[in-house]
């Protein structure tokens, strides 16, 4: 049994975008690095032959110095695993040629396969000159079983870090390993192949949410058929997750408090986004950093959004003279809204005169 793994996006270098305090982003990184380790370890203990690393193994082109030692150490220290790297639009610059690593296979602008009996691995690196041409001048054999290697997202067009599905129908493709999307996702090509992002190692940001890991791959190299077997492996250190709460009729942000607490499910090692809505009639200013403060010491970090609506006496409002009232005033009298949206817009205006975000 030939056992391989699909990884993506891991970003080594990344500043780490959730908003973290600096002793916290210094931590992800590490977490992140580590992560990309315990991978290998894995690896080593299920017999793991090859890993392919569909693009953007590091955040820049030029990355730092330790990131860059960092990563051909770990592939040094692993001489019985072969790594496939594909470079993707964060690293397309990256340059390797220093490194003189047997196990290092890699990849350029024209297609270029590796072998493990049957079992054919086929990689091209997107440029400007490939776009259309890739698809051409691919070709595989239909008794091999053929893994492909792409960066890019999934399009009807077929520009640079574009990948068009339908032309790649009929390619003999069993599996395609992509990257570029930091979340798992498959579907299929055609009867014959199937695609999937493997997704990043690790959540930066709150855009980045959910379970993050690796694809592990089976199949068999001495066999012309059978196709390859793919199984989603979670492996990050931390989950991303985020939360949307009503708290309508909350008599204060304790209230409040205790309706997200009832409502979240998270670990106490996850990082939490927040997002409470509803309608509430107490003075929301700081609610959002009050529930940060009560929240802080149950996860690892917590960050509150708050989209709540104000309930205002409108009537004892607008009789107010101030800025605010006459805002208010002018609302209220404008025959272009009805109820609901005169009371939406007060409440984001207002929001708006006291200096917070809207």
């Amino acid at each position: 049994m030939l056992r391989l793994i699909h990884c993506a996006d891991i970003h080594l270098g990344s500043k780490m975008t959730a908003k973290l305090p600096k002793e916290k982003a210094d931590e992800r990184k590490a977490e992140l690095r580590a992560s990309f380790a315990r991978m290998l370890d894995y690896a080593e203990s299920a017999g793991v032959k090859g890993v392919i690393i569909a693009g953007d193994a590091f955040d820049s082109d030029r990355p730092l110095k330790q990131d860059k030692t960092y990563f051909y150490s770990v592939i040094r220290n692993h001489p019985r695993i072969d790594f496939f790297y594909l470079r993707g639009n964060h690293d397309r610059e990256e340059s390797y040629e220093e490194y003189d690593l047997p196990n290092l296979k890699t990849f350029s602008s024209e297609w270029k396969s590796f072998s493990y009996g049957y079992v054919k691995i086929s990689g091209a690196e997107a440029c400007s000159e490939n776009a259309l041409s890739a698809y051409s001048s691919l070709t595989l054999k239909k008794d091999e079983k053929n893994i492909v290697v792409l960066h890019g997202e999934l399009s009807n067009g077929a520009g640079r870090y574009e990948i068009n599905l339908k032309k790649l129908r009929g390619k003999n493709i069993d599996y395609l390993a992509l990257g570029h999307i930091h979340s798992y996702a498959e579907g299929m090509i055609d009867e014959r192949g199937r695609y999937a992002f493997s997704g990043c190692l690790e959540g930066r940001g709150f855009d980045e949410t959910g379970e993050k890991g690796f694809v592990l791959l089976e199949t068999d190299e001495t066999t012309p058929y059978g196709g390859v077997k793919s199984r989603f492996i979670p492996w990050s250190a931390r989950v991303i997750r985020e939360f949307v709460v009503d708290i309508t009729g909350a008599q204060d942000s304790f209230e409040a408090c205790q309706r997200v607490r009832a409502y979240i499910r998270a670990e106490k090692k996850d990082l939490c986004r927040i997002r409470v809505t509803g309608e509430i009639s107490f003075d929301n200013e700081t609610l959002a950093a009050d529930l940060e403060k009560y929240l802080s010491g149950e996860y690892y970090f917590v960050s509150v959004k708050d989209e709540t609506a104000r309930k205002f006496d409108l009537a004892a409002l607008a009789g107010d003279l101030s800025l605010k009232g006459e805002f208010i005033r002018g609302v209220l009298n404008d025959p272009r809204y009805g109820e609901s949206e005169k009371s939406k817009i007060i409440s984001l205006g207002l929001k708006a005169l006291s200096g917070r975000e809207v």
